[in-house]
């Protein structure tokens, strides 16, 4: 099998929904077995991007919210959007900057990945921050953020607790958590 061939056929397509941040369009297909029928795709206009800030002493920072798509409260590691046209690093700057204050003398990509990508085309880069200094955090008018310390294991023990469901979290401080276990990161 060619993984870089395409066995979906579009016929057509229209935009549904369109606003500064993502756009929504129904496609006309045949799908791989032949059958006519519909796909939506939700097209992201920008970056979603994670950073995990890490201190000396293996601390960390989660962003507490009451996030309106789940209709729930979610703890998550400082993260938001950057436009593509944009350096992602600085718009992961700026989003840690923001969110908790901190300003970061280190910066290591540490993956990339796509989040929902059976109806989205949303791509995330995620960081970790070392050498880190606070500062003033200045978060978003729409953002009502409640900030919180604690050691890295205590970060861990919620994901694995299943009280971090965000997805960029639960990459990055399973990642992280390993990076630590092999040495890469100490």
């Amino acid at each position: 099998m060619n993984e870089q061939h395409n066995p979906w056929q579009i016929n057509g397509e229209k935009t549904i929904y369109d606003n500064p941040w993502i756009s929504v369009t129904e496609f006309d297909v045949i799908n791989p077995s032949g059958g006519k029928g519909i796909y939506g795709k939700v097209h992201f206009k920008g970056y979603a991007i994670g950073v995990l800030p890490l201190d000396e002493e293996l601390n960390t920072w989660l962003v507490g919210q009451y996030r309106f798509p789940l209709n729930q409260y979610s703890w998550e590691i400082p993260e938001g959007g950057g436009p593509f046209h944009f350096d992602p690093l600085d718009s992961a700057k700026r989003e840690l900057l923001e969110e908790t204050g901190l300003v970061a003398g280190q910066w290591t990509k540490i993956m990339e990945m796509h989040l929902s990508n059976s109806v989205s085309d949303e791509h995330s880069l995620i960081y970790v921050a070392r050498d880190l200094r606070q500062e003033t955090a200045c978060p978003e008018e729409t953002e009502q953020l409640q900030v919180r310390k604690l050691p890295f294991e205590e970060a861990y023990q919620m994901v694995e607790e299943g009280r971090i469901t965000d997805s960029v979290s639960v990459a990055a401080i399973l990642k992280v958590k390993l990076m630590l276990a092999d040495g890469r990161i100490s």
